[in-house]
């Protein structure tokens, strides 16, 4: 492999965003699928193959973003476990804009899987917002604020 491409690579792995965005990108890619099965094969109504794609994605993106792309400093099953928590917790939050998005622009007449690729770029963007400065703080910066708060 030609040596320039792989600094190039190992270079673009190095920035945060260009991880969020490569596996957020694997994260939608999830989602989109696994609502196209429940909606074409499997014959879901709308919201529930909505739902049912999202919370499998949202599950995907925790492992990923806290493995890959923040590179969690969890240590334990509690800390773990709060990571979880506030993932979830922040996700539910623009699960509600994704599924009331999708619901909205289908009954504009736009067809259910445009509105859906179509929510996803808000989406994207909130979902970094939340898991770089609220679930995947690193630890000197969460000892920091504790402290603010004592």
């Amino acid at each position: 492999m030609n040596k320039r491409l792989i600094e190039v690579t190992v270079k673009l792995y190095e920035n945060q965003a260009v991880r969020y965005i490569f596996f957020g990108g694997c994260t939608t890619i999830v989602n989109l699928i696994s609502y196209g099965i429940l909606r074409k094969i499997i014959h879901c109504s709308i919201l529930p193959a909505n739902i049912i794609s999202i919370t499998l994605s949202i599950i995907f993106a925790f492992f990923v973003n806290s493995q890959f792309v923040f590179h969690s400093q969890a240590e334990g099953l509690k800390e773990h476990l709060r990571e979880f928590i506030s993932f979830f917790s922040a996700r539910l939050g623009t699960m509600g804009i994704e599924a009331g998005g999708v619901v909205w622009l289908a009954w504009l007449g736009i067809p259910d899987m445009l509105s859906k690729v179509a929510t996803q770029f808000l989406v994207l963007l909130l979902n970094y917002i939340f898991s770089k400065f609220l679930v995947f703080r690193k630890k000197r910066e969460q000892k920091s604020h504790a402290y603010k708060e004592n």
